[in-house]
């Protein structure tokens, strides 16, 4: 019996791809861990001014850093969890750009109420992470995702609200080692489907 040929080359196409995806899965794997050791190692850093970093990459993520927030030009509310674990809102401070040139934005602290508190702005110390861009998964998934931008959480709550949870690289996920197992296994299933589909064509070829 001679094979199919387009079946056979859209299998092996599919199963080649997916291998691909595994290995490429295994190289954000390493990727990803030498990312993580970096922040590991960014939480001993010395702090140092906002403004030394700039411009803020990756490679920046979870240093302690001061900075000036001259005044507040609008307020954005995020659901957060406070340093003792409780869910609440934390409140994020938009400062105008000012000495900090490029303009900052700040956790000052989190709270059980979506309204802004009274803080005039000062000076803060604190991690610095991504700010949430309060996108929807939905626009994430299908439309075109928001660049990153900085913010430092301030680990000196503003008056009346309590510390926010610091930023902690260990809570970020590292899961490219089950995704590149499942790629692999997907290639594996797809290429034994193909030939029990064979040798089932095979039978009912011969079969008197």
């Amino acid at each position: 019996m001679k094979l199919p040929i387009l079946p056979t080359i859209v299998v092996a196409l599919a199963a080649l791809l997916m291998v691909r995806l595994g290995f490429w899965q295994l190289h954000r794997l390493h990727e990803k861990e030498a990312l993580i050791a970096l922040y590991g190692a960014n939480l001993h850093q010395p702090p140092v001014p906002y403004l030394s970093l700039w411009p803020i990459g990756e490679d920046k993520l979870f240093r302690r850093a001061t900075a000036s927030c001259p005044i507040v030009k609008s307020w954005k509310a995020e659901s957060g969890r406070t340093a003792r674990d409780v869910p609440g809102w934390r409140h994020i401070a938009l400062c105008g750009t000012g000495a900090e040139g490029p303009g900052l934005a700040v956790d000052v602290g989190t709270s059980q109420t979506a309204a802004a508190p009274d803080w005039k702005g000062g000076a803060v110390s604190g991690r610095i992470t991504w700010a949430p861009t309060g996108q929807a998964l939905i626009v994430r998934l299908f439309g075109q995702e928001a660049a990153p931008s900085p913010m430092i959480v301030a680990e000196a709550p503003a008056p009346g609200l309590q510390p926010t949870a610091q930023p902690d690289p260990s809570a970020i996920p590292n899961n490219h080692l089950s995704y590149a197992v499942q790629w692999f296994f997907f290639a594996a299933t797809a290429v034994v489907i193909y030939l029990l589909a064979l040798r089932r064509r095979r039978r009912s070829v011969i079969k008197p």
